[in-house]
């Protein structure tokens, strides 16, 4: 097995927490000279496409959102999960919840409630969490025909780096991938170029034309968390119908993986590559509002959010041609190219950018310091 791939723990792997935050500390020194506008040119906004038939993609994440939840155990530990039915069941990943009888949920409306495990997988990475405050609440539609295919566009859901109801969009990439993490085997799953990162877990991966769930995100790769892993809903729906029809009583003993990884454990250097994936990812899909909010306080007050939304208004897509990080002290800095569509008074462009981004921890949260670019000739 290629060394490269590694479970997206999440349970276990808590970004917001001192753990993670032991890597860098609190930003003590911000560059002078922040720039007061963004950093690439203005763009134009790419009309959302929809198949004809189908909902608009932003009716498909608003009716998505609301059913999707943050895990929470005693420890401190994250997780993501859905609501799969009207009894208030929420699937998730087993190693979400390992060792776990009782869990806090919380909503997209900022509620916190009560879960108990009902179900949990001992070698297929599974679980339903109940909810009885959720009961008869309409719950995601799961894919009758799972059989997703390579190319069709998808989105991934979930709390990466503790960033409650975080969207990520991708394509199918590949399928009928086989790895076994143990004590967990993973068969017939779904390869997606949707960035995730620890925080997924459990979440859903939704058909974007249908809003379908397809899968159950519940890995990554670890070269800038640009490829995941997914359990299609095919493999799972009958075992998780029968724990709702049947909560168990005597649930066997789960513990979470001695550890996450084939090889080593998620980076700060790869955290920060998600930062800044999602950050260019929030401009694609227009919400300003995400991407302002993983800017640091420094940059932000020396950058308004009206003049930042302004700056990026006619952005259309910003794709990212290479990535990599490297640590630098208590911070990371993150070298980026992307490639924009912008227009022009003559029309629409296409124009390259190659960007220098520092980050840092702000009250153990990962925030982008500052960054400064340039456009590449062609």
């Amino acid at each position: 097995m290629n060394k490269a791939w590694i479970v997206s723990s999440i349970a276990s792997v808590v970004i917001v927490a001192a753990g993670i935050g032991s890597f860098m500390y609190i930003n003590r020194t911000v560059p002078a000279q922040l720039p007061n506008k963004p950093l690439v040119a203005t763009v134009t906004t790419k009309a959302t496409q929809t198949s004809k038939g189908n909902p608009a993609l932003k009716d498909v994440i608003f009716n998505t959102q609301k059913k999707v939840v943050m895990i929470e155990l005693d420890d401190g530990s994250l997780g993501s999960g859905f609501l799969y039915n009207k009894q208030g069941d929420i699937i998730t990943n087993a190693h979400v919840v390992a060792g776990a009888l009782n869990v806090k949920v919380k909503t997209a409306d900022a509620r916190t409630l009560d879960g108990k495990v009902i179900g949990i997988g001992t070698d297929m990475d599974i679980a339903v969490v109940r909810v009885p405050e959720l009961a008869d609440t309409e719950p995601l539609a799961l894919a009758q025909n799972s059989n997703a295919d390579v190319g069709d566009n998808v989105l991934a859901l979930g709390s990466p780096l503790g960033l409650q109801n975080t969207i990520t969009t991708g394509i199918i990439s590949g399928v009928g991938r086989d790895f076994t993490i143990d004590p967990y085997v993973y068969t017939n799953l779904y390869q997606i170029s949707a960035p995730i990162a620890p925080g997924n877990s459990g979440g859903p991966l939704i058909h974007a034309d249908t809003g379908e769930v397809l899968g159950i995100n519940s890995a990554m790769a670890s070269e800038a968390n640009t490829i995941g892993f997914s359990i299609p809903v095919s493999e799972i729906q009958e075992t998780v119908q029968k724990w709702s029809k049947n909560p168990g009583k005597d649930l066997p003993k789960t513990s979470k993986p001695a550890t996450d990884t084939v090889s080593d454990a998620p980076s700060v250097q790869d955290d920060a590559q998600y930062i800044v994936s999602y950050f260019y990812e929030s401009l694609s899909m227009q919400d300003y509002v995400t991407a302002y909010s993983l800017l640091g306080s420094r940059w932000q007050s020396n950058l308004s959010y009206a003049d930042f939304r302004q700056g990026y208004i006619q952005t259309g897509e910003v794709s990212i041609d290479s990535i990599i990080a490297s640590k630098d002290g208590d911070q990371v800095k993150v070298t980026v190219e992307i490639t924009a569509e912008e227009r022009k008074d003559s029309g629409t462009v296409y124009s390259s950018y190659k960007l220098d981004y520092v980050l840092g921890y702000e009250n153990d949260i990962l925030k982008i310091l500052s960054g400064e670019g340039k456009k590449l000739t062609s």
